[in-house]
């Protein structure tokens, strides 16, 4: 499921791409995958400009000159795909936006979606969602007390969207690695010195991964070299019988709250 890093390195290829520009036709395949009559949102969204495009946790939202606003959540499968209708993937479309010849594909949106609301309404969507961690408010002292006297894993709290808004499955290990600490130790065993390592190892983790495009290993247009290059950087993610980068010992697997989690058993402690 795409987190902080890879939407945030989708708003941002999106930008350079759509912003101003007018939407000149929608195609909707699969009517789930809006939360409105297809053709409200039709007339809603075609022949309007798209003023920019923001990020919030692990959404997107696309903000209209008719202050409409789609929010776009990816979930598990879910991606995009800009270009034209000659070099689009040989795969599902649910949604297009067209912008002249280059259209932008939503694809795998079977758990996902994109919704339409005005900007009132979608503000209420995600008012439960907490800070975000790459901003420069979320300091350390903040960290700890958001922390405070809670209790629970330490992976499961990771993925508390009211916690911290944007780490998911993938990212939480990383952090967890990167902390040298084992995901399924418990909050209230965490000395305020590890609770540090543990806040400097969010921001480190999630800005590598930004500044590799994620780990997700779909190209957004033709020639895209930056998405998906974090993919192969993963230090313990998805590396289940690989050696350790940093001991040589043997990546594990188990499952945390329903969650296949990779760890260290030797780095971590």
């Amino acid at each position: 499921m795409p987190e902080l890093p890879e939407m945030e390195n989708y708003r941002g290829l999106l930008n350079q791409r759509i912003a101003n520009q007018v939407i000149t036709d929608v195609e909707i395949n699969r009517e789930k995958s809006i939360n409105v009559h297809p053709d409200l949102f039709i007339r809603t969204v075609e022949n309007q400009k798209v003023v920019a495009v923001n990020r919030r946790a692990k959404h997107l939202l696309f903000h209209l000159q008719n202050g409409q606003v789609l929010l776009l959540h990816l979930m598990l499968g879910g991606w995009m795909y800009f270009g034209s209708e000659e070099d689009k993937p040989k795969r599902t479309i649910q949604v297009r936006l067209s912008f002249g010849d280059q259209h932008l594909y939503f694809i795998g949106l079977r758990l996902g979606y994109l919704h339409l609301y005005n900007e009132k309404d979608v503000q209420q969507e995600l008012s439960d969602l907490g800070p975000e961690p790459l901003e420069q408010d979320f300091t350390l002292q903040k960290f700890l007390d958001l922390l405070g006297n809670r209790r629970g894993r330490i992976k499961t709290k990771l993925l508390d969207q009211k916690f911290i808004a944007g780490i998911g499955n993938c990212y939480s290990d990383e952090i967890c690695f990167q902390a040298g600490l084992l995901p399924k130790k418990e909050i209230e065993e965490i000395s305020k010195t590890e609770r540090t390592i543990l806040y400097q190892s969010v921001q480190q983790a999630l800005q590598s991964a930004l500044k590799h495009g994620g780990y997700m290993d779909n190209p957004f247009y033709n020639g895209d070299t930056l998405t998906g290059g974090y993919n192969k950087l993963c230090l313990v993610y998805d590396r289940e019988g690989e050696n350790c980068h940093r001991c040589g010992a043997t990546i594990v697997k188990e499952t945390i709250s329903s969650r296949k989690t990779f760890f260290c058993p030797n780095c971590q402690k």
